[in-house]
């Protein structure tokens, strides 16, 4: 226990499958945080939905995450890892390896999306709260799944907050890269404004990528496309900031020309999905709803897009994006290479969203939304939010996709106070 905060584990066995109950379980972990002066007090919960799919709840540092002080005035935090994630039956590539065929496999993570984490999150409320309902804060895929929340279970809902995470509630995944693909590319041309010596940095490491076999630190063979795939972290605060020190460091200019051992193994680190593999696998799936397969999308957004490709210049970096090769190139989602092809090709996917419900929706729900966000488009969550009884959005570009912690608790304080009808 750190001395700010009083912490209790939780484990829960629950269903897989929430259709099959006597079938085979999982665990699923939370943890409880409250400020240690109040914790003899009834308090109202809040869960925390996490980004992703596939990310785990943070852990408790002082400081860190800045909304967690923030909501620990007024409220007992349950910060849920979701299934898969952390410490709740996790799934990754050993886990995968396991299972006897991609079939299996496949229909193993079908049961990880939104819905699933919902009815998880209802037996845990039971458990905790009885018949009370709680508030909710939703991070970035947090905020899709607290409108899967509201669309199947409002009854345990009493208030909502969600942080640059509404969704298009009849988006296909083609829809949505239509929309940010062109917000990629400008944010990486913001990134050569700022920086201008980072454009030929990219391309000098592009171009040794092409002319020579380089191998990341695990053996995986680092080229292009997965060189592209740091352009992900340009949506955050400091991402900028982050990608641009990063290439200062990786050119051996001073010894054979090549690059540095301190990039490489940062590079792996940024790329490997090990301890996330669900965003790879079911990124595509969590706009699919029953309208076709997703068929990978991305990538058919990029092809539409000429500046994307690997010759053009100046060298564009990827966004928020899933593709084929992902599960050749990378050690860490091979074992998934053939599942995640069966779940691109999946066209029968349950819908999300009540459309119905949340028209006639009565849980106070307030949003921010970035008006800048790189991955997702506001105009999308702004119709959303039209389409939502009792839901409030607060447009801003004060800060970027992580401003519910760059801002020290300040957003969710306002989100706060929006819900209780203070703003």
């Amino acid at each position: 226990m750190h001395p700010a905060y009083a912490t209790t584990d939780h484990v829960f066995e629950l269903p897989l499958d929430h259709d099959d109950p006597d079938g085979p379980t999982l665990q699923v972990f939370a943890r409880e945080v409250v400020d240690p002066a109040r914790a003899a007090e009834p308090l109202p919960w809040l869960l925390y939905l996490q980004g992703g799919p596939g990310g785990k709840s943070p852990r408790p540092i002082f400081g860190s995450p800045g909304w967690l002080d923030q909501a620990l005035k007024t409220h007992r935090v349950l910060l849920l890892d979701q299934r898969g994630t952390g410490r709740s039956t996790p799934v990754t590539a050993r886990t995968a390896a396991r299972f006897a065929s991609p079939e299996q496999l496949a229909g193993h993570l079908a049961h990880f999306r939104a819905d699933a984490i919902v009815r998880d999150a209802e037996l845990i409320r039971r458990h905790l709260c009885g018949d009370t309902p709680w508030d909710t804060l939703g991070q970035s895929y947090g905020g899709f799944v607290t409108l899967t929340y509201l669309s199947l279970a409002p009854e345990g809902l009493r208030s909502c907050h969600v942080t640059g995470g509404l969704p298009g509630l009849t988006a296909t995944a083609d829809d949505v890269y239509a929309h940010t693909s062109p917000r990629v590319r400008d944010r990486v041309l913001d990134l050569y404004a700022r920086y201008p010596e980072d454009a030929d940095r990219l391309r000098r490491i592009a171009d040794l990528l092409t002319a020579t076999d380089v191998r990341l630190p695990g053996g995986d063979r680092l080229t292009v496309p997965r060189l592209r795939s740091l352009g992900l972290a340009l949506g955050m605060g400091d991402g900028f900031e982050r990608l641009h020190w990063l290439l200062d460091e990786a050119l051996d200019d001073t010894g054979d020309g090549g690059l540095t051992d301190t990039f490489l193994h940062q590079v792996e680190a940024l790329t490997g999905f090990t301890d996330n593999p669900l965003f790879a696998v079911l990124h595509e799936s969590i706009y699919a709803q029953g309208a076709g397969p997703t068929a990978w999308a991305a990538d058919r957004a990029l092809a539409a897009h000429p500046e994307f490709a690997e010759d053009a210049k100046p060298l564009l970096l990827t966004g928020e994006s899933i593709h084929p090769w992902m599960f050749e190139e990378i050690r860490g989602l091979r074992p998934f290479a053939e599942a995640a092809e069966l779940l691109a090709r999946r066209a029968d996917w349950p819908p999300l969203y009540d459309l119905a419900r949340l028209a006639a929706n009565e849980i106070p729900l307030a949003a921010v939304v970035y008006h800048d966000d790189m991955y997702v488009d506001a105009g999308i969550s702004l119709a959303t939010v039209r389409a939502i009884g009792a839901a409030r959005a607060w447009v801003t570009n004060e800060w970027e996709h992580d401003g519910v912690a760059a801002s020290g608790g300040r957003v969710l304080a306002r989100l706060m106070d929006m819900t209780a009808g203070r703003a």
